[in-house]
């Protein structure tokens, strides 16, 4: 019995709202890193994460070269995707930051956000999805 989730599953599951978990090769040597984080994803493209430039996934990514993310649904029945690829790190935009945080906070509160936190350090780490292992066991 399968309860890997077929791709157009897979990937309305990754575009919907989850905090996401990040993983990554540490580069200081102290063990890999997994954070959770906000994301944006839309079917067949980049996982796409905002961070401070300077921060230690930023770094760790930046050395790897690529990260992996796990989002899930906790609730019984439950359910998963996890991706890995390679990442490219891009300069922060305003537009994106605003979309990000309204999408986990909605409109006023992630306005707020964004007013409360200026991200002139910011960075999107675009990640392109490689390989997905993935579990949905309502399926069987």
């Amino acid at each position: 019995m399968s309860f890997s989730m077929s791709r157009a599953e897979r990937e309305e599951f990754l575009a919907g709202v989850h905090v996401g978990v990040l993983s990554v090769a540490s580069a200081d040597g102290e063990g890999p890193l997994a954070i959770p984080v906000w994301y944006t994803y839309r079917p067949g493209g980049t996982v796409n994460v905002s961070t401070g430039r300077a921060t230690r996934k930023a770094r760790a990514i930046e050395a790897a070269g690529r990260f992996s993310l796990c989002a899930q649904d906790e609730r019984p029945p439950y359910k998963y995707v996890t991706v890995e690829g390679p990442a490219v790190i891009e300069e922060g935009n305003a537009p994106e930051r605003l979309e990000l945080a309204r999408r986990y906070l909605g409109p006023e509160d992630g306005d707020a956000f964004i007013a409360a936190n200026p991200g002139s350090a910011d960075v999107i780490i675009r990640m392109t999805p490689e390989r997905w292992l993935t579990a949905d066991f309502s399926e069987g």
